[in-house]
C-alpha cells in the first residue's frame, strides 16, 4: 500500500478513538470520512457496500465488532481494516533525542492492563525517561506516536484494540493473564486468546507471560518474534531461570540481571525492591495483595527488558500511586453491633469474574461481604464463586442482570447470605445495597464492591459505580475517611 498521504480513509466510529484518528489523519491523507450513526458530529451515518469499496482502508474504533456491516463489506472488497494500533504503527516520527522511533512496551491481559502500565510508567520515570501511558488508558495512541518529545511508550492495548492489528513490532510484549472475556464480541475464548497474543507479534527483546497461566505461556510459544527475542515468566513464587518473581518479601529478577554470556547469571538474582516498597499498596488487613506484587513483578520485567536499572525499579514502584476504583478502602464505619469497624472497599473495576477473583483473594476467610452484578457480557460465574466461597461472610447483588450470580451461589455457596436489590429504582440501588451490606457487616470485615460485571445497565461507566459507592458509605453513621484520611 502506498503511503497515508495518498489513501482515501473511513474512520469508523467517531467516539474518542475515532475523533482522534481523525485529527491526526487530517494532514496525512488524501481523505478521511468518519462514519457513526450515534455521533451527530461524524460524516456518515450510514455507508453503502459500494460506498465502503471506494476507500483504500477502514479504521476500526476498538467498540464495534468485527460482525459489524462496514467491516464485512470492507473484507468483500478487499479494503484493509486497521485498528487505531495499527495506524499508530504506520504513523511513529523519530523522537527529538534519538532520532528514532519512541519504543513500545506493549501489555494486555483480561485484568490487572491499567495498574501495571501506570506502575510501569512510573518505573520509566524514575529512571528518567520522558515516557506516557497511551493506548487504553491515557492520550491515544494515534497522538503519542506523532510526538517527538516523547522517548518512549508504555502501552495498555485490549483485545479490540488488537483484532485488527498485524504490523506492530513492540519492543516488548506481556500478556498478564486470559481469561473468559468479552465473548460476546469475539465469539469464542479463542478468538479472544488469539487477539491477546497479537502483541507478541514481532516482540524485538522480551515476550513477558505468566508462569501461572498456561494460555499465556502458550501464546508465547505460538508467536513469531524477532530472532533472539526472550521469554520471560513472571511468577508470585521464587523464579527460576529467566523469571522474576518473589523471594522471602523480596521482589527478584533473573532474567535481566547479568548478561546472557556471564556463567554466574544461573546461580544469582537482582534485587529490584521488597513487599516494603509496596506497603502503601496494602489492603485494610496490612497484606500487599497477591495480584498487585504479580502486577508490580511484570512492570518489572517489562522495564527491566528496556534496560532500566534496579534502583529504578525501586523507586518507581514506591512512587506509584493507584488510580481510582482498583481496591481503594473509601470508608471505616462503626459496626452494626459490636466493637470495631467495617472497611469500604471500591474495587469498581473488577468489570469480569477473574478480576473479581482476584480482589477477593486478597482478603481473610469468611470477612466479605460482597456487592456484585451488573452487566453480565455473557459470562459465567461458578468458577469464581466456587474458589471464592470461602471468602464470603454474606453478598449483595445489584444490577438489572445479576441471575447468572444468584444461582452460581445457590450452587457453590448455598450457606452463604443473599440479597438482591431490587433494580427498579436505579437512582437509589447503589444507597440500599450500601446500607445491606452494613447491616450484615460484623466488626473487621470489608464490605467490597467488585461487581464482576460491567456497569452500564445502571450506571454511565464503572467510575460512576464506584463513585456512587463511595458516597452512600461516607454517608453512613460514624463514617471516617479511607487510609489517607480523606473524606
Amino acid at each position: 500500500m502506498g503511503p497515508l498521504t495518498a489513501l482515501s480513509v473511513l474512520v469508523a466510529g467517531h467516539g474518542v478513538t475515532g475523533r482522534a484518528v481523525a485529527r491526526v489523519l487530517s494532514t496525512r491523507a488524501a481523505r478521511v470520512v468518519t462514519l457513526d450513526a450515534g455521533e451527530p458530529e461524524a460524516d456518515l451515518a450510514t455507508v453503502t457496500a459500494e460506498d465502503v469499496a471506494g476507500f483504500d482502508v477502514v479504521v476500526a474504533s476498538p467498540g464495534w465488532p468485527p460482525t459489524s456491516q462496514v467491516f464485512l463489506d470492507a473484507a468483500a472488497a478487499g479494503v484493509p481494516v486497521w485498528s487505531e494500533v495499527e495506524l499508530a504503527w504506520r504513523l511513529r516520527v523519530p523522537t527529538a533525542s534519538t532520532g528514532q522511533p519512541a519504543p513500545w512496551l506493549a501489555l494486555t491481559g483480561t485484568n490487572g492492563k491499567t495498574t501495571t502500565v501506570e506502575m510501569l510508567l512510573s518505573v520509566l520515570e524514575a529512571d528518567g525517561r520522558r515516557a506516557a501511558a497511551v493506548g487504553n488508558v491515557g492520550r491515544p495512541l494515534v497522538e503519542a506516536v506523532v510526538d517527538p518529545e516523547i522517548e518512549v511508550l508504555a502501552i495498555e492495548l485490549s483485545s479490540f484494540q488488537l483484532h485488527f492489528t498485524s504490523s506492530m513490532s513492540p519492543l516488548v510484549g506481556a500478556v498478564l493473564n486470559v481469561a473468559a472475556d468479552h465473548l460476546d464480541w469475539h465469539g469464542t475464548f479463542e478468538e479472544y486468546a488469539a487477539a491477546k497474543g497479537k502483541v507478541f507479534h514481532q516482540a524485538q527483546v522480551a515476550c513477558v507471560y505468566n508462569v501461572a497461566d498456561p494460555v499465556t505461556e502458550r501464546l508465547v510459544q505460538d508467536a513469531d518474534v524477532v530472532d533472539g527475542a526472550r521469554a520471560v515468566g513472571v511468577t508470585v513464587g521464587a523464579p527460576g531461570r529467566s523469571e522474576l518473581g518473589l523471594v522471602e518479601g523480596v521482589l527478584c529478577d533473573r532474567a535481566f540481571h547479568l548478561p546472557a554470556d556471564d556463567p554466574r547469571r544461573h546461580q544469582s538474582a537482582a534485587e529490584l525492591g521488597t513487599l516494603d516498597d509496596l506497603g502503601h499498596l496494602a489492603g485494610p488487613d496490612g497484606s500487599v495483595p497477591s495480584h498487585v506484587v504479580f502486577d508490580a513483578l511484570a512492570a518489572a520485567a517489562m522495564a527491566r527488558a528496556f534496560g532500566v536499572e534496579a534502583r529504578a525499579v525501586r523507586e518507581g514502584l514506591r512512587a506509584f500511586r493507584p488510580g481510582a476504583h482498583r481496591i481503594v478502602t473509601v470508608a471505616q464505619v462503626p459496626a452494626v453491633e459490636g466493637e470495631g469497624t467495617v472497611a469500604f472497599v471500591d474495587d469498581s473495576k473488577a468489570t469480569n469474574a477473574h478480576a473479581a477473583a482476584a480482589s477477593l483473594g486478597g482478603f481473610a476467610p469468611g470477612t466479605v461481604v460482597w456487592v456484585a452484578g451488573g452487566l453480565a457480557k455473557g459470562a459465567t460465574f461458578d468458577d469464581l464463586v466456587r474458589d471464592r466461597a470461602d471468602r464470603l461472610r454474606a453478598v449483595v447483588l445489584i444490577g438489572t442482570d445479576h441471575r447468572g450470580l444468584a444461582d452460581a451461589l445457590a450452587r457453590h455457596a448455598g450457606e452463604v447470605p443473599v440479597v438482591e436489590v431490587d433494580p427498579g429504582d436505579t437512582g437509589t440501588v447503589m444507597q440500599r445495597a450500601v446500607q445491606t451490606a452494613h447491616q450484615m457487616a460484623r466488626p473487621g470485615d470489608t464490605v467490597l464492591l467488585a461487581p464482576a460485571c460491567a456497569s452500564m445497565d445502571q450506571f454511565a461507566s464503572y467510575a460512576a459505580r464506584g463513585d456512587a459507592f463511595a458516597e452512600q458509605s461516607r454517608r453512613l453513621p460514624g463514617h471516617r475517611g479511607g487510609p489517607d484520611g480523606q473524606p
